[in-house]
Order: structure tokens, then sequence, then C-alpha cells
């Protein structure tokens, strides 16, 4: 009697082992009763008649994510490699399509994300696969989407990340940068030498502007000097020629003194014998007699009256 007791007691601890179940949270199990599909269970603890319900499967019901990696061509005959990465879920509600209507979902979608990626990219240039990375991954959503539903799964968002043209494309394309560069810089560079050469420019100009102000002043003042001294020199009974040959000698030994004071001068000034200053003031003042003459004998001249 104890051992049959024993007997049903064990048996019924296994029934109560093989009864009951747990479901994990955000998981579905699928029971089957002699095969047949029968009900979706939730998370929790559940139960299943032994020998004659079984659990199928489980599906999980969080967000999954599947990388694709595509190799194309582009218009501009380039070959790239993208990696698309696919978040998608289980709809809770369509489990059933989930399990029964599709056997390999990720093979499933990595031919759509084939399909559409290499429908897509071609008609792009490489400079536009960056650009328009978004525009190939709605294009992939919306793909998906419209195909996947059906099975029960819901693509939450597909992403581009990642566009790795060939090593040698990517070689001249960093080529290409640094020539820009480099050609952005020496026109910055050949700016900024205009504008030194401009402003240098400007600056000499405005130097011999200056320059020849001063000149212009000096020679202004030596006038305004001179005729002062002829002045003086007219007031004292010496007439306008002479005053102006003394000047000029004065001038002479004035200049003669100045170089005298540099000790390092290689100038020499002809005539330099003691006789030259006195030559000189005599040669002035004949030539002035003589302009003198000929100007009164121009003078004296009347001219002739025409028939």
């Amino acid at each position: 009697m104890i051992n049959i007791l024993l007997y049903v007691g064990i048996a019924l601890l296994l029934l109560a082992f093989t009864s009951f179940f747990i479901v994990k949270q955000q998981t579905a199990a699928i029971i089957e009763t002699f095969g047949k599909f029968t009900s979706v269970r939730q998370s929790g603890m559940q139960f299943k008649i032994p020998g004659v319900q079984r659990i199928s499967g489980r599906l999980s019901l969080k967000i999954q994510q599947l990388d694709v990696i595509v190799e194309t061509k582009t218009k501009d005959d380039v070959f790239v490699r993208l990696k698309i990465s696919v978040q998608y879920k289980v709809i809770r509600d369509k489990v059933y399509d989930a399990f029964y209507k599709l056997d390999y979902p990720h093979d499933q979608i990595t031919s759509y994300v084939f399909d559409v990626v290499r429908a897509e990219v071609p008609k792009m240039i490489l400079d536009d696969v960056f650009l328009k990375k978004d525009d190939i991954a709605i294009a992939v959503k919306r793909e998906l989407n419209e195909a996947m539903m059906d099975y029960g799964y819901d693509i939450i968002k597909t992403l581009v990340t990642d566009i790795d043209p060939d090593a040698q494309v990517k070689e001249a394309m960093n080529r290409i940068n640094a020539s820009e560069r480099e050609k952005i810089a020496a026109q910055f560079e050949g700016d900024a030498a205009r504008i030194l050469i401009v402003e240098k420019a400007k600056a000499e100009a405005e130097s011999k502007r200056l320059q020849g102000q001063g000149i212009a002043d000096q020679r202004r003042e030596i006038a305004r000097g001179l005729e002062e001294s002829v002045e003086v020199l007219n007031k004292v009974g010496i007439n306008s020629q002479e005053a102006s040959a003394l000047i000029v000698v004065t001038q002479h030994y004035d200049t003669l003194q100045s170089i005298g004071q540099e000790t390092n001068s290689n100038l020499i000034l002809l005539p330099n014998s003691p006789q030259a200053g006195s030559q000189m003031l005599n040669d002035m003042v004949a030539s002035f007699t003589a302009s003198n003459q000929i100007g009164e004998a121009m003078k004296k001249q009347k001219p002739k009256k025409l028939d």
C-alpha cells in the first residue's frame, strides 16, 4: 500500500512538473495539441496538458537588430560596401504569422535589403551615396515594412551605419581633398602676398609724395633766402648780377666745407684749385654782362615795316 502511494506521489509530482511552465517577460510561447496550433502564451506561469500539448517554440518580443553587408556599384562605376542595420520585432498580435509563415526571418530581411540597396545605389554617384544615405535607409524601411508586415514583423528602424568604398577610391578621394585644401591655401597665400605688395606700393607712393613735397618746400625756402640775400646786397650798392654771382660762390665754398667735414668721403669736386672760386665769379659776372648787352641790343632794334 505504501509503495502504491509512493508511486502515485511521484507520478503526480512529475505531472505537475510537466504541466506547468514559465514564459519569460517579452517572450511568447506557441502551444500545440497533437501537432496542431492551440494558443500563444504570454509571460508568467502557464499550464499545458502533459502528453497532449507541447511547447512548439518561443519567440522573443524584444527589438532585435540584424546587420547586413551589401556590396554594389555606384553610378560612376565605384564599388562600395554598405552596412545596413535593421531593427525589428515580432508583433505581439501576430506571433502565429511570425512563427508559422516564415522559417528564416533573417534570410528574408537580408534578401529585401540586398534588393533595395542594389536598386537605389546604382542611381547615385559616390558622393551622393554619402550625402543621401538617409534616403537609402528610408527606402529600405519602406520596402521591408510592406513585405514583413504580413509575416508578423514590424520594422522599427533602418540605418546605413557604414559606407566603405574600395581602398584605392578612398585614397584618391583623400588626394582630391588634400589638393583642394592646398589650392585654397595657395589662394589665401596669394591674396596675402598681393595685399602686402599693394600696401607696400601705397607706402612707397606716400613716401615719394612726402619726399617730393619736402624737396619742393626746401627749394622754396632756398629761393626765398636767395631773394632776401639779393635784396640785402642791393641795398649796399651791389647789383643783382654781382649778388647772384657772390651767392653762387658762397654756396661753392659751403659745399667744399661740407665735403671736408666727411672723413671717409670719396667725392671729388672739379675744378678744385684755389683759383676756382675767383674764376667762377669772373665767369658768371662776364656771362651776366654779356647777357645784358645782348638784351639791350635787341631792344634797340626796330622791326621793319612791310610794304
